[in-house]
């Protein structure tokens, strides 16, 4: 493994331990060269799929993506990084256990703003303001009636 501080090529283990939830193992490591530390992840890869688009056009599942659209959705909310990232994992688990070749994007903008909807409120609204395209206000306003309606229940 290449220390990310230096590039040397040899670092060792120092540390290696399963994550709380078992789907990897986290590595801390010390480089050889400059002698910082650092922790890498190991998990099993995951088969790919499909992505297909609403033009039809299809791509490659990219994790980064998701976490990205949900990283911006929870800009300058109390919502961890770790949190972010479990929902990540939740997302591409629950998406290969479909065992789907290609998925749609719409299923998965659903799934996205279904984690959304229970981690943070207004998160949700600001994926959904996007993903759904709201083209004015009162279309906000619908959707909050709707959220704030489940949440009475």
């Amino acid at each position: 493994m290449k220390c990310p501080f230096c590039d040397y090529a040899d670092t060792k283990v120092i540390d290696s331990r399963p994550t709380s939830e078992g789907q990897a193992v986290r590595r801390r490591r010390i480089c050889e060269n400059c002698g910082k530390r650092f922790t890498t992840y190991e998990k099993v890869e995951e088969i790919s799929f499909m992505v297909v688009k609403k033009d039809g056009s299809r791509e490659l599942f990219d994790r980064s993506k998701v976490r990205n659209g949900i990283v911006n959705a929870c800009k300058k909310r109390p919502v961890s990084t770790e949190q972010i990232e479990n929902i990540v994992d939740d997302i591409e688990r629950g998406l290969n256990n479909m065992m789907e070749k290609e998925i749609s994007s719409t299923v998965i903008g659903e799934v996205i703003l279904d984690n959304l909807k229970q981690l943070d409120e207004v998160a949700y609204v600001r994926f959904a303001s996007v993903y759904r395209q709201f083209d004015d206000v009162s279309t906000f306003v619908r959707e909050i009636d709707k959220l704030s309606g489940k949440s009475r229940q």
